[in-house]
């Protein structure tokens, strides 16, 4: 076996050490270009704030209605936790589909088109989503509490996980859909029609999940569900991620 020569190896270490620089380099480009999107959907929000307080409005009303239809009975942990994330889903549905709304309403979407790639505006606006998801869910599981003493968390961790699988799942499924409805003319009545059917299993998996937390189950019984959870995440951000280009572009 014939041995390589100095030169011809050292030629390739330079070739495998500049591509994996450049690798690198186009890493760290898209990476600060998803951190800019995010925080670009920030300053407009806190510029705007329209979701924020149309979110609140939404979420003091729907809170009263739930406590006046509740007032004289003691529904059990299944009911109480269908009702509050009914109340985080309609919510969300209400506050995170406006986030490519808005460029197309500003007429900036061609814009961004030609400033960040269709993966970076992709990932920023689900960062935004989630953490907005994720603010909504802490607000409404405080309101929650105080209108309803009664629901009482018997399992933290259960309960805590479960909020955090559960808002990242509503905002990743409501940021493709938001994305694929933006330039339609109907556009709240679609997003409820299209991000219904793909919100469902997620419901049905945290609010049992929710139940667990609240008669204070075992680890070991809320791993199924936390497992459907990761499983759907991985669904629809992939799918969106494999799709997003055709519907951002068209």
């Amino acid at each position: 076996m014939m041995q390589e020569k100095p030169d011809g190896a050292i030629r390739r270490f330079v070739y495998e050490s500049n591509t994996l620089k450049e690798y690198s380099r186009r890493y760290m480009n898209t990476l600060a270009t998803i951190w800019a999107v995010a925080v670009k959907e920030l300053r407009s929000e806190l510029r705007v704030r329209y979701s924020l307080n149309t979110l609140l409005l939404f979420v003091v009303t729907l809170l009263a209605i739930i406590a006046f239809a509740l007032q004289d009975s003691s529904p059990d942990p299944e009911i109480l936790s269908a009702l509050f994330w009914v109340a985080v889903t309609f919510a969300a549905l209400e506050g995170l589909s406006r986030v490519f709304v808005r460029e197309e309403e500003r007429g900036t979407a061609m814009i961004l088109q030609l400033a960040a790639s269709s993966s970076a505006v992709y990932f920023g606006k689900l960062i935004f989503n989630s953490c907005l998801a994720l603010v909504l869910s802490m607000t409404i599981t405080l309101m929650y509490h105080v209108v309803f003493p009664v629901f009482i968390i018997q399992s933290s961790a259960i309960f805590s996980l479960t909020v955090f699988l559960g808002s990242l799942g509503l905002a990743s499924a409501s940021t493709i859909t938001a994305a694929i409805i933006a330039k339609a003319q109907a556009k709240n009545t679609l997003y409820t029609v299209l991000a219904f059917p793909v919100l469902v299993p997620l419901l049905m998996t945290v609010i049992q999940s929710t139940g667990l937390s609240i008669r204070g189950a075992e680890w070991a019984e809320a791993i199924p569900y936390f497992q459907i959870m990761i499983g759907y995440l991985f669904v629809v951000i992939g799918f969106s991620f494999l799709l997003f280009d055709f519907i951002w572009k068209d």
